[in-house]
């Protein structure tokens, strides 16, 4: 019987990640004008192509060295509520889900990203704004609590919205973030976030440091509104983000981890629905190699800084991921056990993306809202 399970999840999860027919190889690139502005670099980056594969695992490890200074950014001055139409921006065609969802107005922070891009569209942030609604969150003396919703790669803009109001009733706010290059910051040439991660290297690197700051800029807003706990709530790639967004920021004390990993190398090169960038990859790069390229954005990299800060967390895998492979998911758990950080783990009986499916999907709320919940109050009592 377990065996005809595993087979029938598999074959489940296979279908999910190839429906999409729209997945594009694109060449390999190093991007290293990607890294023309960013705080290590100051415009001194090499121009000719031998150099540029020492350049990039030399400037990763120096990034991981002095990670404050390359995810560090000044707090935008031109934070707004922008009150508009729900837009669905899929990524395959649902003509029936964007008319339901155009007949909604909903309120989204905007501000400047601290980072620029060459895109217009993905250089202004976006965060879908859910308040709490109940009377008991605004009781005077009662701390305010928020947390920032980081939804997975690809994902349309309306995913992931049932959690934000599903932490609404338990008195949270819930702002949940557009990452960069997804729904409304996609570029008008892309049907898909291909440039959040690809065979572009730098670009890749580039779009996780934006990611993180301009994480960290929601969280800025949050506390000019008075929230004064914060939390965090990452899925797949997200849950990257989150983690080294927490990594380097105190504020965040509450965290869900969704879906983890340790090398964002690893991920790629070995995740079912990854293979078509792996294929660019693999003509001029190994594995090993793009753990060094990509050591920046890695979990990794900031285990030691993470434990460093005093924090609460979630982790949640699938024992039949064949995205985020269990092994990688089991391997934060046994640095988190071997630092003796304050976590709880969860392994769901389904895959990658059969997480949001039923009735997984259900289950996976309920380990994400529950833990939620508990954590803020625990902190408040510990407090």
């Amino acid at each position: 019987m377990r065996k005809a399970y595993e087979k029938w999840m598999y074959a489940w999860e296979t279908r999910l990640t190839t429906r999409d027919t729209n997945r594009i190889v694109r060449p390999f690139d190093w991007g290293i004008e990607w890294t023309r502005d960013w705080p290590l670099v100051n415009g001194n980056f090499p121009q000719h192509a031998e150099a540029f594969a020492p350049y990039i695992y030399d400037l990763n490890r120096e990034i991981v060295a002095r990670s404050h200074e390359f995810f560090s950014y000044r707090v935008p001055t031109d934070f707004r509520l922008e009150r508009r139409q729900v837009e669905l921006f899929a990524t395959r065609s649902r003509p029936a889900d964007e008319a339901r969802h155009r007949k909604q107005q909903a309120d989204f922070l905007r501000f400047t990203s601290p980072v620029a891009t060459r895109h217009p569209e993905n250089n202004l942030a976006n965060a879908r704004w859910f308040p709490p609604q109940d009377k008991a969150s605004k009781k005077a003396g009662k701390p305010k609590r928020a947390v920032v919703v980081v939804p997975h790669w690809n994902s349309d803009a309306v995913s992931h919205n049932a959690l934000c109001r599903a932490l609404n009733w338990f008195g949270i706010a819930a702002l949940r973030f557009s990452m960069p290059y997804h729904d409304i910051r996609r570029p008008t040439e892309l049907s898909r976030a291909d440039y959040a991660v690809s065979a572009n290297v730098a670009r890749t690197i580039d779009a996780g440091r934006q990611a993180v700051i301009d994480i960290r800029c929601c969280l800025d807003w949050l506390q000019q509104q008075g929230y004064t706990e914060l939390g965090i709530l990452g899925t797949s790639l997200g849950s990257c983000y989150a983690f080294l967004a927490s990594a380097h920021d105190e504020r965040l004390r509450v965290n869900a981890f969704n879906h983890a990993s340790t090398y964002f190398a690893d991920v790629v090169w070995t995740g079912q629905s990854t293979r078509h960038i792996r294929e660019a990859l693999e003509q001029v790069i190994d594995l090993d190699k793009l753990r060094s390229a990509w050591l920046a954005i890695s979990p990794t990299s900031y285990m030691d800084k993470f434990a460093a800060l005093r924090k609460k967390s979630l982790v949640i895998y699938a024992k039949y991921d064949l995205t985020f492979l269990p092994q990688f998911s089991r391997k934060v758990v046994e640095e988190f056990t071997r630092r003796n950080l304050d976590f709880k783990s969860v392994c769901l009986p389904c895959g990658h993306y059969t997480t949001g499916e039923t009735p997984f999907k259900f289950l996976d709320a309920y380990h994400l809202v529950s833990y939620l919940v508990k954590a803020f109050n625990s902190a408040e009592s510990s407090s």
